[in-house]
């Protein structure tokens, strides 16, 4: 069964009637383009998803599947999906996370997948935790009775893993098999078995070196833990909360002491003789995901890899495994974590290069992916991290992340998006269009951002606030009022703001710096 996101958004607007979020005056952002191509492959965003909300095993409501040959919803992408996807149709950013807190065991085990007819129970499968991107969606539309379900499942699971993941009584979360941190076919697992014995999470392969203390998994429990603080200071429960908070610093400098190599600028696996598996892969670009590290600590990573045009930084980022890494798989195969660059991994980026302050690094990966996308004619799961060219052999195309990736990247590069008490206007004037229109409701009515071949006008419940000449992010209160302004273009550039009364004022900016206003 395929729902359309429209009768999502009637069912939004129902359930303001009753429990749940309050989403009264909810209305499904608008976007439009003369750019064609961009506009067709924007239309057909929304279509594929739409076609892949469907029921899934014990669960009453539809989800969004992961689509293409993945029919049905994991642990490791399936709430953030849904978290993207619900400034779309909210309801069901909320059902991508009761679906795995629905089917939850008692023991607290929370299925790795939720397939049309079983639930998976053979690895954990964790990347970005569920517990925060419950928390976001609690943040933005409300729901207290969710937020306590979600605080309830996390900390059950949060609990399973100290009980089953932590044999070696590190304190660190183990990795038993490959599909534990969704690695397939990558040469960080070569050898190793795909599932646990038996289908059973709990019991580790008698394989040489397991269990396996991982960086990304303990990073996913770190950030997990930070979320479950928040909860529980939201709901009331102080010394809860300060105990998440201890908890999650314990880990956190377990992962640096640890797992961290700093001539390598990287984080490895360490096997049960305690040796490293020194294969630089996208593990350490998770571990950045949950803000494990410090500002200085990011930057010395970052120049040595993650912007290193040599690793990570390829011409389409970012690949799964470092392109100087002896270990990158060629030629490239479908479905593989061993050097091609990942629909979710591009995805992910946003969780963490807002954080650490390169929003214009930011805009450059997603405009080579916008552009990937829109040429390949469908939304497949990985392309070629040097030629933007998507692997279709074996892929129908239809998979969600790829979807999601191009609305969520288009609406960062040239929509208008409210963060809580503030709209950010993302002017960026686009090549080879005259006319690009993003609309979004917001408590003081609706704002527009259009973009003209030279300049982007901002206004607000139709009275004109701003236009602005050149690239660049500006940040207003509710009221329209700019508090700030950021450097998004790839080098630095002069910005001109023009308001409705003829006052005029000239700013430079570089990249990825911000400027009160």
């Amino acid at each position: 069964m395929a729902l359309s996101t429209s009768r999502w958004a009637a069912r939004a607007q129902t359930e303001a009637a009753g429990s749940g979020p309050d989403l009264r005056g909810f209305a499904i952002p608008e976007f439009s383009t003369d750019d064609a191509t961009l506009d067709a492959a924007y239309r057909h965003a929304l279509t594929v998803l739409s076609g892949n909300i469907t029921n899934v095993f014990q669960f009453p409501d539809p989800v969004l599947i992961e689509g293409s040959v993945y029919r049905g919803v994991w642990l490791e992408c399936a709430p953030q999906e849904g978290l993207v996807y619900s400034q779309f149709a909210p309801a069901l950013g909320f059902a991508n996370h009761r679906v795995f807190f629905a089917t939850q065991r008692d023991d607290g085990y929370i299925a790795c997948s939720v397939k049309p007819d079983v639930l998976g129970t053979g690895q954990i499968q964790m990347v970005v935790p569920v517990a925060a991107t419950a928390l976001d969606l609690f943040e933005t539309f409300g729901d207290s009775k969710f937020l306590e379900d979600a605080y309830a499942s996390c900390a059950r699971w949060d609990a399973w893993l100290v009980r089953y993941r932590n044999t070696r009584g590190t304190g660190l979360c183990e990795g038993f098999c490959t599909y534990d941190t969704g690695h397939d076919n990558s040469p960080r697992w070569k050898g190793m078995p795909n599932r646990c014995d038996n289908n059973d999470s709990r019991l580790c392969p008698a394989a040489p070196g397991l269990p396996r203390l991982c960086p990304d998994l303990s990073a996913t429990v770190f950030g997990g833990r930070i979320a479950l603080a928040k909860m529980a200071r939201i709901l009331g429960h102080t010394s809860e909360a300060d105990d998440w908070d201890e908890r999650a610093a314990a880990i956190r400098k377990l992962i640096l002491d640890r797992l961290y190599v700093p001539e390598d600028a990287s984080f490895y696996d360490l096997d049960s003789d305690n040796n490293f598996v020194r294969i630089r892969g996208d593990a350490m670009i998770r571990v950045l995901g949950e803000h494990v590290v410090d500002d200085a600590l990011f930057e010395e990573i970052y120049r040595k890899q993650i912007r290193n045009p040599n690793a990570f930084w390829a011409p389409y980022p970012l690949p799964s495994i470092a392109l100087d890494d002896p270990a990158f798989v060629r030629p490239i195969p479908r479905n593989s974590w061993g050097g091609a660059s990942q629909a979710l991994e591009a995805l992910r980026a946003t969780r963490w290069m807002e954080f650490y302050g390169k929003p214009a690094d930011l805009a450059h990966l997603m405009d080579r992916w916008v552009d990937a996308i829109v040429r390949s004619g469908d939304f497949y799961q990985q392309l070629d991290p040097l030629t933007g060219e998507c692997t279709k052999v074996g892929d129908p195309g239809g998979y969600s992340p790829a979807a999601l990736t191009l609305l969520d990247f288009v609406w960062r590069l040239y929509g208008v998006r409210r963060e809580g008490e503030r709209i950010e206007w993302n002017c960026r004037p686009r090549a080879n269009s005259a006319k690009t229109v993003a609309t979004i409701k917001t408590p003081r009515g609706t704002a527009e951002l259009q973009h003209a071949s030279d300049s982007s006008a901002m206004s607000l419940a139709g009275k004109p606030i701003l236009r602005v000449f050149g690239t660049a992010r500006v940040v207003t209160d509710l009221d329209g009022k700019p508090i700030a302004l950021t450097g998004t273009a790839d080098a630095n550039v002069e910005v001109r703001f023009e308001w409705p009364n003829g006052k005029h004022r000239k700013f430079t900016l570089a990249p990825n710096a911000t400027q009160s206003i």
